[in-house]
């Protein structure tokens, strides 16, 4: 009997002890999930975080551009009548014009232009030369219609900046590139940058040859 007791307490003491490894495992399993759940939470905080502040950096209001619109509208209107000149663009009407159109230039098929800056100029310009164009009875969307504005504004700078590419590197194939290379002019010089987009047309246009 005290054989059969003993054996039996074994037993229980071994199958305690699966237990409790078992259990040992399913804890530290636990824990695992929980300390990967919580850095990928962090992670995505982090990247909300990143992401809201972007967009705060560029937010422009729909709702707000719309109203400071209908108001400006209201005095050119008022100065029409009374035969003043239309009344300046306010701050807050040029900052949304700015804010569109860095952020669209932040876009990847605009973001590696090394003229980004003069197409966000661009963008602005036109803004400011059709705001008169946006009727708020027939549409109540101005940031699309100025993103559109702004849009194909550097479009037409990207073909402009492609234009004078072109010119300035035939002028180095008929003048000759070592003999523009040492004129110090920046009108014929431009940037290191045009250099090096100018010498590859030519190298690769001698190659082909």
């Amino acid at each position: 009997m005290l054989v059969r007791a003993l054996k039996l307490s074994l037993n229980v003491i071994q199958i305690s002890l699966i237990n409790l490894s078992t259990l040992t495992v399913l804890i530290v399993t636990v824990f695992k999930g929980i300390v990967k759940s919580s850095k990928k939470c962090y992670n995505i905080i982090i990247f909300r975080k990143y992401m809201a502040k972007k967009k705060s950096e560029h937010y422009v209001n729909n709702k707000q551009l719309l109203e400071a619109l209908i108001v400006y509208r209201a005095k050119v209107a008022t100065a029409k009548e009374e035969g003043k000149p239309k009344p300046r663009i306010t701050n807050y009407l040029g900052e949304c014009f700015l804010k569109i159109a860095t952020h669209l230039s932040y876009k990847p098929n605009f973001v590696n232009y090394m003229f980004r800056d003069d197409m966000i100029s661009d963008g602005i310009e036109n803004c400011v030369q059709y705001i008169h164009n946006f009727d708020p009875d027939k549409s109540r969307n101005p940031f699309a219609y100025f993103t559109q504005i702004i849009h194909y504004a550097f479009l037409r700078r990207i073909q402009k900046e492609k234009k004078q590419l072109e010119i300035k590197t035939k002028i180095i194939e008929k003048t000759g590139f070592e003999e523009v290379m040492t004129v110090d002019d920046g009108t014929l010089s431009g940037t290191s940058s045009d250099y090096n987009t100018i010498k590859d047309n030519i190298q690769y246009k001698s190659s082909n040859r």
